[in-house]
């Protein structure tokens, strides 16, 4: 953890609002990214995050600084919002609203390209919960395995197994063969 950001916690578990302002301009997108791609619609995406910081100002005096990121425990916020959010409603996920970090502009894309993207997106949906997490916080949020599995509460060993899983469930659905 950066010097700084330490700096800014502390200020924020003393009741600086100021402070915790400029964490939350520093990891509002990366949150709101993660919650929109397990959500797959805006609005709630973003009302999800709002509740993700809200409940991060609430409790940030909870927060201790042992070796794992101040991410990580805004991450684990979210990943328990989201599963809120799905246990009190039943939403599909609009793959078509999906936006994978980096992507090719639209107008370089083949139309090969567009549909194996398409693809990608519906089969990493008819994975189990911890396997989309995992894979979105390794490949799309570029997460440790460290971190992810400080915020899933895991070892880091289980994590790299749910990854093999994962990745193996999902060049299975890719196939049509289905999962394990």
């Amino acid at each position: 953890m950066l010097d700084g950001e330490e700096k800014l916690i502390r200020e924020a578990i003393a009741g600086e609002a100021s402070a915790f302002g400029l964490l939350y301009d520093k990891y509002q997108p990366v949150i709101y990214r993660f919650i929109y791609i397990k959500i797959g619609h805006r609005e709630e995406a973003e009302d999800l995050t709002h509740q993700v910081f809200l409940r991060a100002w609430e409790n940030i005096y909870t927060y201790e600084f042992r070796g794992f990121s101040f991410s990580s425990w805004l991450y684990s916020i979210a990943r328990n919002k989201v599963i809120d959010h799905y246990r009190t409603r039943k939403i599909t996920i609009d793959i078509e609203s999906i936006q994978i970090s980096e992507e090719i502009k639209p107008n370089e894309k083949t139309i090969d390209e567009k549909l194996e993207i398409k693809k990608i997106k519906n089969a990493i949906t008819k994975l189990r919960p911890v396997e989309q997490d995992v894979l979105i916080m390794r490949f799309i949020e570029e997460l440790s395995p460290k971190e992810v599995a400080g915020i899933l509460k895991k070892s880091e060993g289980s994590i790299r197994l749910i990854q093999h899983k994962a990745l193996k469930n999902l060049k299975k659905i890719l196939n049509g063969q289905g999962t394990d």
